[in-house]
């Protein structure tokens, strides 16, 4: 099967759209979050934790997955709650605006989507330095294939202007 120019742009068009309407969804869930995070206090998660793990720890008081949940909501402080309210509200709203300007097609905003995502990977990056999470590698390649895909849309709708 041959790939005409035609086919590949088509193909980095589709792509890019569903790859836009993920990180859309996982953005406004950020925003979400960070605006919950605001009225979560550490006494009603330790509340919550409390209520979701009594029938597990009764089962297994050594089970491992349950031991991370309650060591968590113990170290779940009034300023961890709003630094986390901070980041994903600032960081949900700062990927929402560049997203929707990526959706407009306006041309100024790729290099600008590019700038914004570099930045989320470089503290993706440290976090996962300190905390070794892998969920701060699956987000940080999924912000690289956002930026693949938002250099080749880009050439696209350069080319196609033209």
């Amino acid at each position: 099967m041959k790939i005409n120019k035609n086919n590949e742009a088509h193909i980095v068009d589709v792509s890019f759209d569903i790859a836009l309407i993920l990180k859309s969804l996982f953005a406004i869930g950020e925003v979400v979050g960070g605006i919950a995070l605001f009225f979560l206090t550490p006494t009603r998660l330790n509340s919550i934790i409390s209520w979701l793990t009594q029938g597990e720890i009764q089962e297994s008081p050594h089970d491992y997955v349950v031991g991370l949940i309650l060591k968590f909501g113990s170290n779940f402080t009034v300023n961890t709650q709003f630094l986390l309210a901070f980041y994903l509200l600032s960081h949900g709203v700062i990927k929402l605006v560049t997203l929707f300007l990526l959706w407009k097609k306006i041309l100024w905003a790729y290099p600008l989507s590019i700038i914004v995502f570099v930045g989320f990977i470089v503290y993706q990056l440290t976090e996962y330095a300190h905390t070794h999470s892998i969920f701060m590698i699956f987000v940080t390649v999924i912000d690289v294939i956002m930026i693949i895909l938002t250099i080749l849309e880009y050439r696209n709708i350069k080319t196609q202007r033209k």
